[in-house]
């Protein structure tokens, strides 16, 4: 009797060896030595898009390296030592902050800024190009407030402006540029109407060196009478639709069909409106844009050298040209590819991208013996990619493990199938009993269609039913073709805090953070609290439909993080509110030379449910007042009702996610421990019988980040 016929009779595994001899061309596997997190580091490519930001330390942790390839060993920050100082409970010294967690970077967002300059500025200063490079940040990226104020800081010193897209981003583009460099760029894109202009014209007035760019040919007459109704003359640019097309994901708003610009009969009718208002001097900007994850640089070439063509042509018609604006498109490398065949890496390095704009731009302007213009980009995705970690927790895991069954249990199940199902039972332990493992499978199969059939029609018990998938299950591990990869549930919405995964398939990289030293024993995918299909992420970096991951639990019983990585651009920004999760909480961390190389500099919790009702038009307050009221219609006992009453008002003011069971506010109401709330609201909530109501505290206070509830 071969061993998979006993498996069949016994319900139990075959010993590991039945199956060696099923493909003799499979090389054993060759022995290696113990796993360290040098094997980690490989199989995660996390030396590949991770360099040279983060890596694994020889604790098994990764860890961030604030000054890129300049970091010193000691200066290097254990990402696990910030993740437990920022969710440790205050009583044990942390910050008792709620995952999901976003740790924020400014000494990477610094050295990102400090890079791309510097490489432009060696293009410039290589290739003798007789002007300079001041680059902007399309607030769109990330519209956080300490980031945005971070490059405005780090960038002064180099002319660093920023790029408005809509009203909002204009006003805060303009405060924060009150306190930039004078020289820096305020470029104003997207669709625009009288305020939006009305607007970048009082930003110049503020001396701000504002740039209004026609998106729309028609956006010009406004200008034109705005600039006149306020006595403000415009600085003007017009965005070009190049011919150059990207032809991924990312270009589709390039080429002669782009969303935004204007055709060449359309900027030549421009030229020809200015002049007749003796404003073409007001025009000294050229931006064009091929899309975002620009794959190589001939293509860039291409663009650039498309877009300088036309810049000439505009100094040639008699306009005071002196900047050409060659948008987004500085990809970044997600994978570690380095491919250019695909739309999450690039194919060249900050330097080939900046080499690869100044001598197109060189080439061309000296070709047509004009002044080198100015040369600004718009590079979002580039500069806080890096900057901005979402750790986050896996909280329990669905293993396929195949189900035991004692013979002498199964003998009595399968006794009391009926005739036809005992006949397909025979069937496949004939088969098995043979060898015929492809017959196996297909009796299998239909033993299992059988019983599901029979058991719909109420002719069999759930207790036939769980044998009959057991034994199937069973059969296919012995045979090696049952699915082994487990479903990992995370607290966190996908919607909320990854959505252009959802949204277009973009991937990022996502790992442990720590247990590195260990090797991974099991493949995963994600699964979110949302109570929707969409909420899971499997697919990896590298092509990969399941991510290696470790048991839960461990050697020390505690937490597993992950962290996704690369993904400070445009996540937090477009995240919705899909089953009313709100964002994360945010840590802000800097290198110091105390004894964990690290500093937070500021702390905030994620929206608490109170915020994400507001968001909907709710009013916490009368909802709370209205189970309040309930309550005390369904209770006669007044110390439990106040007490319930507390534990709700608690509720409203803590995160969405799930929390551990110490943390239920409701059970520590009644227990007479009295809740915390952790909120955002920056004070304290007052749950007296005058009302729900929250007061703002002191927002340097070092209590910030906590909302108390009052009995």
């Amino acid at each position: 009797m071969s061993a998979l016929a006993c498996c069949v009779d016994s319900a139990v595994p075959p010993p590991p060896y039945v199956f060696a001899s099923w493909d003799s061309t499979l090389p054993a596997p060759p022995r290696t030595a113990a796993w360290s997190t040098l094997h980690s580091s490989l199989l995660y490519r996390v030396d590949c898009w991770g360099a040279p930001y983060f890596t694994v330390n020889s604790t098994g942790n990764v860890s961030v390296r604030p000054y890129g390839v300049k970091t010193l060993p000691h200066q290097e920050i254990d990402l696990l030592k910030v993740v437990k100082k920022a969710s440790d409970p205050k009583s044990s010294g942390g910050l008792g902050l709620q995952f999901p967690l976003v740790v924020r970077f400014p000494d990477v967002l610094k050295n990102r800024l400090e890079s791309l300059q510097s490489s432009f500025d060696y293009a410039i200063q290589s290739q003798g190009y007789e002007s300079h490079y001041q680059g902007v940040f399309p607030v769109k990226c990330n519209q956080d407030r300490f980031v945005v104020e971070d490059i405005v800081n780090f960038g002064s010193g180099f002319r660093f402006g920023l790029e408005a897209g809509s009203k909002p981003e204009l006003l805060l583009a303009m405060s924060c540029l009150c306190n930039g460099s004078r020289e820096a760029l305020l470029v104003c894109n997207g669709f625009k109407d009288m305020e939006y202009i009305s607007l970048a014209l009082v930003a110049r007035k503020l001396h701000l060196n504002t740039v209004i760019v026609l998106e729309q040919e028609e956006e010009l007459d406004t200008v034109i009478i705005a600039s006149k109704k306020l006595g403000i003359r415009p600085v003007i640019g017009m965005r070009a639709k190049l011919r150059t097309k990207h032809s991924g994901h990312f270009g589709s708003t390039s080429g002669e069909k782009g969303k935004f610009g204007l055709t060449t009969t359309q900027i030549l009718r421009v030229v020809k409106k200015l002049q007749e208002h003796e404003m073409l001097d007001c025009l000294q900007l050229l931006h064009f844009h091929i899309g975002s994850q620009i794959p190589d640089t001939s293509l860039l070439s291409a663009a650039v050298s498309e877009a300088a063509l036309v810049y000439s042509e505009l100094v040639r018609l008699g306009a005071s040209m002196k900047i050409i604006d060659i948008g987004g498109g500085l990809g970044i490398d997600y994978d570690g590819s380095k491919s250019v065949d695909s739309e999450i890496s690039v194919g060249y390095t900050l330097q080939q991208y900046a080499s690869a704009v100044v001598q197109a731009v060189r080439v061309v302007c000296d070709s047509k013996r004009i002044k080198h213009p100015i040369i600004c980009s718009e590079s979002g995705r580039a500069i806080v990619s890096h900057q901005s970690v979402l750790v986050f927790e896996a909280f329990s895991a669905n293993h396929a493990h195949s189900p035991q069954i004692a013979p002498l249990e199964l003998q009595y199940i399968l006794g009391n199938l009926t005739d036809d199902l005992r006949s397909e039972y025979e069937n496949l332990s004939a088969a098995a009993f043979h060898g015929e493992f492809d017959k196996c499978l297909i009796h299998a199969e239909q033993l299992k269609q059988r019983c599901i059939d029979q058991f719909k029609e109420g002719c069999l018990g759930m207790e036939q039913l769980a044998a009959a998938d057991g034994l199937c299950e069973l059969l296919s591990k012995a045979m090696g073709v049952s699915d082994a990869v487990a479903t990992y549930h995370i607290n966190l919405s996908i919607f909320t805090s990854i959505p252009d995964f959802w949204a277009i398939g973009q991937l990022f990289p996502i790992i442990p953070i720590h247990r590195l030293d260990e090797k991974p024993t099991v493949r995963g995918i994600l699964s979110d609290l949302t109570c929707d299909s969409d909420g899971k992420i499997n697919k990896f970096i590298g092509g990969e439909s399941s991510l290696p991951l470790h048991e839960l639990g461990g050697s020390d019983g505690g937490s597993y993080y992950l962290g996704m990585f690369l993904g400070g651009a445009y996540e937090e920004a477009i995240g919705g509110l899909h089953n009313l999760f709100g964002g994360p909480s945010v840590v802000r961390v800097v290198q110091s030379d105390g004894p964990q190389s690290f500093a937070v500099i500021s702390a905030l919790p994620g929206a608490c449910c109170s915020d994400v009702f507001r968001v909907m038009q709710y009013e916490p307050q009368l909802m709370f007042q209205t189970l309040k009221r309930r309550l005390e219609e369904c209770s006669d006992n007044s110390d439990y009702d106040s007490a319930i009453a507390n534990g709700i008002a608690c509720c409203f003011n803590k995160m969405p996610y799930l929390t551990s069971a110490d943390s239920c506010s409701l059970t520590a109401a009644i227990s007479g421990v009295g809740g915390i709330c952790v909120g955002n609201n920056n004070g304290y909530c007052d749950f007296s019988d005058d009302g729900f109501e929250s007061s703002s505290g002191d927002a340097a206070d070092e209590e910030q980040w906590s909302a108390f509830c009052i009995g």
